[in-house]
């Protein structure tokens, strides 16, 4: 099973949110996911990005692929950073 993190779309019409959520590749965009691990609000002045880093490790480490956009966001939240020196220990 091919796990991603990517972002699923809430919000009323043009007020985008986002909750980012791991889930199989295979399902729809706002389908049913794994597991919530932060979200996103690009709405609001200055954007919001609350991401929970320990969950995000755990997946990155168990294989799980990052999206474009999420890639982005954990880069500047600083999760990537934290995986690959964790990952460079090893």
């Amino acid at each position: 099973m091919a796990v991603r993190i990517r972002l699923k779309r809430m919000g009323a019409h043009k007020a985008p949110f986002y909750r980012i959520v791991v889930s199989d590749s295979r399902s729809p965009r706002d389908g049913r996911f794994i597991e919530e691990i932060g979200y996103y609000n690009p709405v609001a002045e200055p954007a919001v990005v609350n991401i929970n880093e320990d969950k995000a490790l755990q997946w990155l480490q168990e294989g799980a692929q990052a999206s474009d956009t999420v890639r982005n966001l954990l880069s500047k939240a600083g999760v990537l950073k934290k995986f690959h020196d964790l990952k460079n220990q090893k």
